[in-house]
């Protein structure tokens, strides 16, 4: 299973260039792909295209392979969002702090705890098709207690008309697993 990613062309603290001497590295093209390794288990593999300053030879290097912890706080939100896609509230639950608080303006007042978190969800999936799924466009994942999330709606895999959203995610840690705190917007 492959799932596409997308990175800035500025390398992270993971990312190390070979030593090789008279080359430069071009801006693009980059590659990023999430392969999946094992249940909750990805490996990031970013290539980069590496070309000589003296000669028309070019090699492209894995420069950035780290496996995804499974409790991350960007893995946790994508597997809350697969969680609602697959309509299986069991495996969201355990991701959702007894304490969250969801806040979404289309709603006159906030959802508090878990229990009333899971009845609106519950309310949520009941109320819409199997075929309009959330697509995560980008997920930030610098930060191991917060993360921003833009996505879009698509029904029968097609863009669903004016469904682009933006949602922010505080996390924390209960019990030694990263649980969703304070998500806003779905």
């Amino acid at each position: 299973m492959l799932l596409n990613s997308t990175i800035t062309p500025l390398c992270s603290v993971h990312c190390r260039i070979p030593d090789l001497p008279n080359v430069f590295t071009k801006a693009l093209p980059y590659s990023t792909t999430l392969t999946a390794t094992g249940k909750g288990s990805f490996t990031s593999r970013t290539l980069i295209k590496v070309s000589s300053s003296s000669e028309n030879q070019a090699a492209v290097f894995d420069v950035a392979s780290q496996p995804h912890d499974e409790g991350a706080a960007e893995e946790v939100v994508r597997r809350f969002y697969d969680g609602i896609n697959r309509r299986d509230l069991a495996s969201v639950e355990p991701l959702i702090a007894e304490k969250c608080v969801y806040e979404d303006l289309i709603f006159p007042r906030p959802f508090v705890g878990r229990e009333e978190i899971l009845g609106f969800f519950k309310s949520f999936i009941d109320s819409i098709s199997k075929d309009l799924q959330f697509v995560i466009d980008d997920i930030s994942a610098e930060d191991s207690s917060a993360v921003g999330v833009t996505w879009h709606l698509e029904w029968k895999g097609k863009a669903f008309p004016f469904s682009k959203g933006c949602s922010f995610y505080r996390l924390q840690m209960v019990d030694g697993k990263r649980q969703i705190l304070v998500p806003s917007g779905l």
